[in-house]
């Protein structure tokens, strides 16, 4: 049974966490975190990326302006009906981002005073071979798509100092998995999540530079997506972080019949706010200023 809202924010608010990220250290509890969505390429899901630098390093500096703690740049969609690029192609589109990411932050101003400034970097990518280079460029943090089959990517990390970001799936990323069911989502997630948390931290990585994503939408079907977004609060029990990646999903379409993810944003907060009452500290998403609304206006 899930907890009384009221139990949930006192519970939230006594949770006592860290995330290390490079030199970065961000205490919890605090106002939860808005990661914000920046797709250097041309086939995002939502339609709001393009494939060039100076207009991604231009529309960095607005997501801070608007409120964005971290910025998730990805030079590849994660759309399993579009073919997967090089990673030659992928460190074209993002090192020159990178480089220029501290120059963009230097030239942005925080929201208030509350905002994580300069933003974090976060890397969107599940390639050893791209996560590699960018986290040398000047990445904090690795989302990692790819559900950990290994320890590279955590290696990569540990060499580097960046936090990592471990999103719960089955399977290859780019291959569609609709097919997948679970006896129990909450089991399953639990008992993922134990294996990759040791398997990063005998990688050497600090637990507290680890976040959890429960991966919605990935490798799910729509019931398993719900019984997430419910019972989320079971997963606080690995003390760490945990990010929400609400935005626009395709089970907000599936459940509302809303076929344009752009029309989706109303359902994102309400989710938004579901996931911040039980636990959630960290919220990807495409529509920063609406979210940073929502959450300034949650008590």
């Amino acid at each position: 049974m899930v907890a009384p809202v009221a139990t949930l924010k006192e519970n939230v608010r006594r949770n006592k966490m860290e995330l290390l990220a490079r030199d970065r250290r961000i205490a919890f509890p605090r106002r939860p975190l808005i990661m914000g969505i920046l797709n250097i390429n041309d086939d995002s899901f939502s339609g709001d990326g393009r494939i060039n630098t100076d207009w991604a390093l231009a529309r960095a500096r607005d997501l801070i302006a608007l409120g964005a703690d971290l910025i998730d740049v990805g030079g590849e969609s994660a759309r399993t009906n579009r073919d997967a690029i090089t990673p030659a192609e992928e460190l074209r589109r993002i090192l020159p981002f990178i480089e220029g990411f501290a120059a963009a932050c230097a030239a942005a101003s925080p929201r208030d005073k509350e905002q994580v400034f300069p933003p974090l970097l976060s890397i969107n990518t599940w390639r050893p071979e791209v996560a590699g280079p960018a986290l040398e460029t000047g990445g904090h943090l690795l989302n990692d798509m790819s559900a950990l089959p290994d320890d590279r990517n955590a290696r990569l990390c540990a060499k580097s100092g960046a936090a990592l970001l471990i999103m719960h799936s089955l399977g290859e990323p780019k291959v569609p998995h609709t097919h997948v069911a679970y006896p129990d989502i909450l089991q399953s997630l639990c008992d993922f999540f134990a294996e990759k948390i040791a398997l990063a931290e005998n990688a050497g990585l600090p637990r507290a530079s680890l976040i959890l994503d429960p991966g919605i939408d990935f490798a799910k079907q729509v019931e398993d997506n719900l019984r997430i977004y419910r019972d989320l609060a079971a997963l606080r029990a690995f003390e760490l972080p945990i990010l929400l990646p609400v935005s626009r999903k395709s089970v907000i379409g599936r459940v509302l019949g809303i076929t344009d993810p752009c029309e989706r944003d109303a359902a994102t907060a309400a989710c938004i706010v579901a996931g911040m009452l039980r636990g959630a500290s960290i919220f990807r998403v495409h529509n920063v200023a609406m979210a940073w609304r929502v959450i300034r206006s949650v008590p």
